[in-house]
């Protein structure tokens, strides 16, 4: 072997090697893209459950308020049957 050929054969080597460790690499971006996506996706859930329980809070506030004003209509409601002589 020469040295012209042992050049020509580590040259080929050496274009394996950075192939094989370009797709190693690719796997780990890939991998690490679709994880990235993962938590995205996720934070967005979280983020979309949140608005969800604040519109249900204000719903529920909303209806508490309606019932104690029901509630408050019922007992001037029964005290005025009372006062007229009736019973409730």
């Amino acid at each position: 072997m020469n040295a012209a050929m042992l050049a020509a054969v580590a040259a080929i080597l050496g274009s394996v090697l950075t192939g094989a460790a370009a797709m190693y690499g690719s796997r780990g971006a890939n991998r690490a893209t679709r994880e990235g996506g993962a938590l995205n996706g996720y934070n967005n859930l979280t983020d979309q459950l949140q608005e969800e329980r604040k519109e249900l809070r204000t719903d529920l506030s909303s209806a508490r308020a309606e019932l104690a004003a029901e509630r408050l209509e019922s007992a001037r409601l029964r005290l005025m049957v009372q006062q007229l002589g009736g019973t409730p």
